[in-house]
């Protein structure tokens, strides 16, 4: 899911994760390392940060992930969290298609189907698309800066796409262009990673998140070979559940740090 630019080199002990394109996404520009946190480690790890990013003015915050799926904190709170970095912590949920099953209560009425991915084809979806991403942003990031770095995320996905690599969903209200619900599958190999699923306020609660995951499940698996599906949210997400009703599994548990800017510009 890291854009056609990306750049991932190995240190002793860590990757060098770079997104040449969006400087401001902060888990496109990381250093990821083997292990969790030990004491000591923050002003370490802080140096080797800088040392990889300093000379790039447009990366301003700090992100520092591990390679473990465990949950395993080390000394995550003492080192990073005590001084101003906000410890994120993700479930890991896959599935298989043939698991994944429709919800009793799903909408039938929306119109689900796959965005073009080719530039100047389905231009007022995709802006609806992104007005629905910067509407549920955050509330610490502002809205011109997050539409910035939003509008270089979808233009990296959408390249992606043209190589044939998944497909942009969106659930659209019945018998009008109107786009109450919107994900996206990246495919690597036989995996989709799922991208920003997301339901217009004022439409949530009517089945329209479970209807559009499922198909877009189905057709990640039929029209690009994905053979097994990973959701990746939040630990106190509140959609956890759902994703675990339509058949997807809680296996791992990820665990990252990130210092943002005073003023954060992305996410």
């Amino acid at each position: 899911m890291l854009p056609i630019d990306r750049v991932v080199e190995r240190r002793d002990g860590y990757l060098v994760i770079r997104s040449p394109s969006n400087p401001t996404h902060y888990w496109g520009n990381l250093l990821l390392f083997d292990d969790p946190p030990v004491a000591g480690d923050g002003a370490r790890w802080e140096e080797q940060f800088e040392r990889e990013f300093g000379s790039d003015p447009r990366v301003q915050h700090l992100t520092l992930g591990w390679d473990h799926v465990d949950g395993a904190l080390g000394c995550a709170h003492e080192e990073f969290v005590v001084r101003g970095y906000e410890l994120e912590q993700s479930v890991g949920l896959v599935a298989t298609p043939d698991l994944v099953r429709s919800h009793p209560r799903e909408n039938r009425e929306v119109q689900v189907r796959a965005l073009e991915p080719v530039v100047g084809l389905d231009e007022e979806l995709w802006e609806q698309v992104l007005a629905l991403q910067v509407a549920a942003r955050h509330e610490r990031f502002d809205e011109e800066s997050y539409r910035a770095f939003s509008c270089r995320r979808t233009a990296d996905l959408r390249a992606l796409f043209r190589l044939g690599r998944g497909a942009w969903y969106v659930a659209l209200e019945a018998g009008s262009a109107e786009v109450v619900g919107s994900c996206g599958v990246v495919v690597t190999g036989a995996r989709g990673r799922f991208q920003s699923v997301e339901t217009k306020t004022a439409y949530r609660r009517r089945g329209i998140c479970s209807r559009l995951v499922v198909e877009a499940v189905h057709r990640a698996a039929s029209q690009h070979g994905a053979g097994h599906l990973v959701i990746a949210a939040d630990a106190k997400y509140h959609a956890l559940g759902l994703y675990e009703s339509l058949g997807f599994q809680r296996l791992e548990r990820v665990c990252g740090v990130c210092k943002q800017p005073a003023r954060s510009p992305a996410g």
